[in-house]
């Protein structure tokens, strides 16, 4: 798979996307034949993505506010604890009470 991608001409975001389409596919019929609502799970996904992003060693977002703003690194990684504890926090509301996540939809 990987001499395919590599020998196709695609960009690397091209590829992230294709495995992203290909994964996500599976991941939701999984989820949906487990019983959860695909809604809820888009949003705990969403959720645990916005925590990677912040967390070491791969926090992209927190080495583009290191590159924009002049901060170093570790002082930008200090910075997002309060952060990262309040996403935690939130992730637990949302697993614990999926009502919450879907009662906006189910007003629509």
């Amino acid at each position: 798979m990987l001499q395919w991608s590599g020998g196709c001409g695609l960009e690397n975001w091209q590829i992230l996307s294709m495995i992203l389409l290909i994964t996500l596919s599976l991941t939701l019929q999984v989820v949906s034949e487990l019983g959860y609502d695909p809604i809820w799970f888009g949003v705990v996904v969403v959720k645990l993505v916005e925590i990677g992003l912040i967390t070491p060693p791969m926090g992209l977002n927190v080495f583009v506010v290191s590159a924009t703003t002049g901060v170093s690194v570790a002082q930008v990684f200090r910075g997002t604890g309060y952060l990262l504890i309040f996403e935690i926090i939130t992730l637990v509301i949302i697993v614990a009470f999926p009502a919450l996540t879907l009662w906006l939809p189910s007003q629509m």
